[in-house]
């Protein structure tokens, strides 16, 4: 039930601070989309015309991933930098329930609701390309979960990293285009990547999507390599907010911005 009210609470939370600042939630699906325009007929002008739907069908994937990857793993490190600017910060861990356990519910409550825009996105990138690709959700919606894990994960290693310094506004800047690179490579091309966080989901989607594939039509030695990722980062991420959370009340840092 605690789990329930937390989840509730931080759920209408995020929804009211999407509604309230309206503007900025429409700038950022617009962003997206405009970023999309400019793959688009990038591959429109200079791509190969013998490929060119393979290939907008791949940026169609690559581009949603990336935005939702970004707004996840970036997340909670804003929300601390926010929390820490109001002054709201040390108020958190007045809570019984835990700064973590705020910070996941948080974070899983904005997931569902970045997953209403990035299916809004979806679709308009398909309506503008007219190419329309298999979406299967019974078979993208599991992987999809799973692979989400592993980005909280990273989004935890980030928030302990701003408990401690505060400002990573420029960090996170540099690291969307990481992401960029992550999502855009293809595993084909560079196996190693498949060690990183959410690389192996976002492949195992977009192969699912571009082949129109079922569940039982994948190895399932990337189901274990899946998993096993997503359970890796998600463990290492609590540790190391963990462990910079206590540095930070060593030092005494949670107070100050």
């Amino acid at each position: 039930m605690k789990w329930l009210n937390l989840f509730n609470a931080n759920f209408r939370k995020e929804y009211i601070e999407m509604k309230r600042y309206l503007p900025n939630t429409i700038a950022l699906v617009v962003t997206f989309y405009i970023i999309f325009l400019g793959a688009f007929f990038g591959i429109m002008f200079i791509g190969d015309p013998a490929s060119f739907e393979t290939n907008v069908q791949y940026s169609i994937v690559s581009v949603v991933f990336w935005s939702l990857t970004m707004m996840t793993m970036n997340f909670i490190g804003y929300s601390v930098i926010t929390e820490a600017t109001r002054g709201t910060l040390e108020q958190l861990y007045m809570s019984p329930m835990g700064v973590w356990k705020i910070m996941l519910t948080r974070i899983v409550s904005q997931l569902g609701l970045q997953s209403v825009i990035m299916i809004l996105l979806l679709f308009g990138a398909m309506l503008t390309s007219g190419q329309w690709l298999s979406l299967n959700p019974m078979t993208t919606i599991p992987i999809i979960i799973v692979t989400m894990i592993s980005m909280v994960g990273v989004s935890f290693m980030i928030a302990g990293l701003a408990i401690i310094v505060k400002q990573i506004q420029a960090f996170l800047q540099i690291f969307q285009f990481v992401l960029m690179g992550l999502v855009f490579v293809p595993i084909t091309v560079a196996p190693f990547l498949a060690f990183a966080p959410f690389v192996k989901g976002v492949n195992m989607v977009r192969t699912v999507m571009l082949e129109n594939l079922t569940l039982t039509e994948l190895p399932l030695s990337d189901y274990g390599v899946l998993i096993l990722n997503s359970l890796v980062y998600l463990i290492l991420g609590l540790v190391v907010f963990d462990r910079c959370e206590k540095i930070a009340m060593k030092k005494g840092l949670l107070g100050q911005y």
